[in-house]
């Protein structure tokens, strides 16, 4: 699907769409008269439009000697819409017509007079083009009319030089959004296609972009003391990789921020295996990778002027006759043991390792890990907010603005010497678990003895976030690309120059 800006409406069959933002009376605001004010007005009382934001009211409207198919669009029934009113315009109207047979959308925003239209502009194409991603790789006996059809939307404003300005509005917008749908890639294909080697394939594109790539096999990890990472992996014919990306749009002037993502591509469980009914969706557990994978190809893509190390934890988890098991003991790469308790406590014995490696390596002072951690997680906070521990208050509240401001929500936890003592081990430095009880925050302090002092950390569970069982505001069922734009902000508002 192709996004483009134009100053005048294109000739030629498509639908029209109004954008309509604050006050009484959306039809006339939409800038409509005569017949077509009756009948749009109409159509809006019939369902009951008001201008909410996302909301939609359509009718077949008379045009010259004609009749045009019309959506009127609410982005907000305030005076001033916000912004995330535009991409909910913009995701409402896709969602409606994305296989509905129509193959143009024109989005008319000359309604809302010029001031900020450009911005508008970007932010309702940004909105169009997250609801419209879809991952049909495998469908190959899709129904026709089950099928994409919507292939342009072209967006129309008034004032000279709107074209100019929404482009450039648009440009930082439209590399998220490719970040977001790499993500989304990422985590959507099965564990038989995305695979620790193959993970990293599919990053070497990243390059193209500036970012740098590193790659650790297993025997470099093993000459690094990573038995904790390792552990995890023994199990499966998959070799495990440590993947490491580098942007610097600073020029080298300014510290690191280190982003580590859990990246076990399939989780049976290893020996400590999983019920069987719902293990196919255990292909996302590496939705942290994915995340930061994601990220990673945003800031690349704006030239973000940051300095951010992305490190992705790869590895399987299976159960074969090489596999860890429960009771046995494994070294860090930090040099702490672990008493492994169960094995499908295996996403914090990656990260460990990965966390490690980038604060020796590289020197960082910020580290944000995320993770779909724990089951738990879901049981606490549902599908409605991520996770969040921190040994910083600055470094919480900085990522609880980014989540407001994107509405990828967070909500913060506890951690305390109480906790740490729950995973207390009688014969190692440490479990990898501890009892039923605060399951999430016992896996958080279990990372928090990574961290190394003097350096900020913040652990995300993500488990709830990043796989989605219905269609959201901003996606369809499946995979939502929780965290790129979330770290996005948090790297636009706090790290860059």
């Amino acid at each position: 699907m192709q996004v483009r800006f134009a100053a005048v409406r294109p000739e030629g069959d498509h639908v029209l769409a109004l954008i309509v933002a604050g006050g009484a009376d959306p039809a006339a605001r939409a800038g409509l008269e005569g017949a077509a004010l009756a009948l749009a007005r109409r159509a809006a009382e019939g369902a009951r439009f008001e201008g909410d934001a996302g909301g939609l009211a359509e009718a077949v409207l008379p045009e010259g000697d004609g009749v045009r198919r019309v959506i009127l669009a609410g982005a907000g029934k305030g005076g001033d819409a916000d912004p995330s009113g535009f991409e909910k315009a913009g995701s409402a109207l896709v969602a409606r017509l994305l296989t509905s047979g129509e193959t143009r959308l024109v989005i008319d925003l000359s309604p809302l007079g010029d001031a900020e239209a450009g911005k508008a502009a970007a932010q309702v194409a940004f909105g169009a083009l997250l609801r419209g991603w879809r991952h049909d790789v495998y469908r190959t006996k899709l129904p026709a009319k089950s099928r994409p059809s919507l292939e342009e939307i072209v967006i129309v404003g008034a004032g000279e030089g709107f074209a100019a300005q929404a482009e450039a509005a648009w440009a930082p917008l439209k590399a998220l959004a490719d970040g977001i749908a790499f993500s989304r890639e990422l985590v959507s294909e099965p564990a038989n296609i995305i695979y620790p080697e193959s993970f990293v394939a599919r990053c070497q594109p990243l390059k193209d972009l500036g970012v740098e790539i590193e790659v650790l096999d297993a025997d470099q990890m093993a000459k690094l003391g990573m038995g904790a990472l390792l552990g995890v992996a023994q199990g499966s014919v998959r070799q495990p990789r440590l993947l490491v990306m580098k942007w610097d749009g600073t020029g080298g002037t300014r510290e690191p921020v280190a982003f580590v993502g859990k990246g076990v591509t399939f989780d049976t469980g290893g020996i400590s295996i999983k019920p069987a009914g719902g293990m196919e969706d255990m292909k996302w557990d590496m939705g942290g990778a994915g995340a930061v994978a994601g990220v990673m190809k945003a800031l690349a893509g704006r030239k973000a002027k940051a300095h951010v190390i992305g490190v992705c934890g790869l590895v399987e988890n299976m159960p074969d006759g090489n596999a860890q098991r429960p009771g046995d003991v494994v070294t860090s790469m930090s040099g702490q043991t672990i008493e492994v308790i169960n094995t499908d406590a295996e996403g914090r014995l990656v990260l460990c390792d990965a966390i490690t490696w980038v604060q020796k390596t590289h020197k960082v002072k910020t580290v944000i890990d995320l993770a779909t951690l724990t089951g738990a997680m879901i049981i606490a906070l549902g599908h409605e907010h991520g996770g969040l521990f921190s040994n910083s208050d600055e470094l919480a509240d900085q990522l609880l603005a980014a989540g407001r401001a994107t509405a990828e929500k967070l909500w913060r936890f506890p951690l305390s010497d109480a906790y740490d003592k729950l995973i207390e081990s009688p014969i190692a430095d440490m479990k990898n678990v501890g009892p039923r009880d605060a399951g999430s925050i016992s896996a958080a302090q279990f990372l928090q003895r990574y961290v190394e002092d003097g350096v900020r950390w913040a652990h995300l569970d993500i488990a709830g976030m990043v796989w989605a069982a219905k269609p959201g505001t901003l996606w369809d069922k499946g995979a939502t690309g929780y965290g790129v734009r979330l770290l996005d902000r948090l790297v636009a508002d706090r790290f860059e120059g």
